[in-house]
């Protein structure tokens, strides 16, 4: 709040104020009151409506000086209220209600879509269960059914890997309820990962290699069980029709981290894509050309991967390969 602004605004009062003055002077020749005695007066006149000026500039300038400083310093803006205390002029106080009354109704709103969203998310979680036993039942029926039936299995676990997306998405916002973080074996997991997926695996073919996976880090296994599961999902959509598929997994150490590279030697990602992948809804050129995409399994692993602590990065070569890394974190405690 400058004092010419604030002067600026309070023109018309100070325009009041040499009306008055005028007036005061005619007053003076009419009485033929002498020159000395006007200037006294006017004089005075003038010092109070500075001094008056001036004390109210600086209430007001204290208390939004004050405001403004603490809504810059805040990453949450809506917290300003709780940072002000309420001003001594009356001013002030209305616009200190105003804001309070605002911060007040928009928490309440926030807080009212969180209820929504926290009952429907729950449904969906539920929804998930109930509908996972009919397709186990489905599953199992198929397998009993012997070749007739095993050409719905491959259909049947993709709608049931659908599903679990939806489950993992619902939870991926409030990851961190569910989750215990302990060490683990990457080859642990990995394995668990390549069987559930090993009937998608060896119809497509895929020669599987893992090396250096003994290494131990802190992380929650069954998380990490199905951001392997999506990665591999990912590689059996975008796999080249010119050579055989192969998918790599590796791990590399180093004093601060130990890094998993997953890596296959699909169509590649071009590098336009490539900074976008791990957002939310991106398909990408591959996505319109190679299958049907949702854009949603890169998002949420790399959701989850930033909840657990972990990074997450991509390297690829568009007609050679694509690299999905996953960086761990160590310390002293649990360095061996």
């Amino acid at each position: 709040m400058s004092l010419i602004g604030y002067l600026k605004d309070k023109l018309p009062v100070i325009c009041v104020f040499v009306t008055v003055q005028l007036i005061m002077l005619c007053f003076f020749g009419g009485y033929h009151a002498g020159a000395e005695q006007a200037v006294i007066i006017s004089t005075v006149y003038w010092l109070g409506i500075a001094a008056a000026l001036m004390i109210e500039y600086s209430r007001r300038r204290g208390f939004y000086k004050r405001a403004l400083e603490s809504l810059e310093g805040l990453e949450k803006k809506y917290l300003l209220p709780e940072m002000l205390s309420e001003p001594s002029f009356y001013e002030g106080k209305i616009c200190y209600e105003l804001i309070c009354g605002c911060g007040k109704s928009m928490t309440e709103n926030v807080s009212a879509h969180k209820r929504q969203a926290d009952e429907f998310r729950e449904y969906i979680e539920l929804w998930v269960h109930e509908v996972k036993l009919p397709i186990a039942s489905l599953s199992l029926m198929a397998h009993n059914e012997g070749g007739a039936g095993e050409k719905y299995a491959p259909q049947l676990a993709r709608i049931d890997g659908y599903i679990e997306n939806v489950l993992y998405y619902a939870r991926s916002e409030n990851a961190q309820k569910d989750y215990i973080i302990k060490e683990t074996t990457l080859g642990r997991v990995f394995k668990e990962s390549a069987l559930r997926n090993r009937e998608s695996l060896q119809q497509r073919g895929v020669t599987v290699s893992a090396q250096g996976l003994d290494k131990k880090v802190m992380t929650d296994s069954k998380w990490l069980e199905y951001i392997f599961t999506q990665l591999i999902a990912n590689s059996l959509k975008y796999f080249s029709p010119d050579r055989e598929p192969v998918i790599e997994v590796y791990a590399e150490e180093s004093d601060s981290t130990v890094t998993l590279h997953f890596k296959d030697n699909g169509v590649g990602i071009p590098a336009t894509d490539l900074p976008y992948i791990f957002e939310k809804s991106f398909t990408g050129v591959n996505g319109r050309l190679h299958s049907k995409s949702t854009g949603m399994g890169l998002y949420i692993t790399a959701s989850l991967c930033r909840k657990l602590g972990h990074r997450i990065s991509a390297d690829s070569v568009q007609g050679e390969y694509t690299d999905i890394a996953i960086s761990f974190g160590r310390n002293e405690f649990y360095r061996p």
